[in-house]
């Protein structure tokens, strides 16, 4: 059975750590805690900057604190990927296209396990 995961779990970090949201916001270089309720909310999607002053912030890997949102784009990705491989498969096979072909196989090999 598949495991439905939020598209964040910035909330659920930021109570267990204490904080309001001003004082996230603060933490995360932003103005007030609007911002940070956004975030939230799945409103307004962070800056990589902003993502990476989460991690620091609460020692939290983005791809766990955006775990749904990390879940759709490994689907996307995968999903790609098997269509680059068909689409390069049917090409002849040259010693570039095999370089391809691994990296493609590594990508959906990478995409499975995590």
């Amino acid at each position: 059975m598949a495991v439905h995961k939020l598209d964040n779990y910035l909330r659920t970090y930021r109570k267990r750590s204490g904080f309001s949201q001003d004082e996230l916001a603060y933490l995360l270089g932003t103005r007030d805690g609007a911002k940070v309720s956004r975030y939230e909310r799945g409103g307004r999607q962070p800056s990589l900057d902003t993502a990476l002053a989460y991690e620091a912030v609460f020692g939290i890997p983005p791809r766990e604190l955006f775990a749904g949102r990390f879940a759709k784009a490994r689907r996307s990705v995968r999903r790609r990927a098997a269509f680059l491989r068909r689409r390069l498969s049917a090409k002849p096979e040259t010693p570039s296209i095999l370089q391809r072909l691994q990296s493609i196989a590594a990508v959906l090999r990478r995409t499975i396990t995590q």
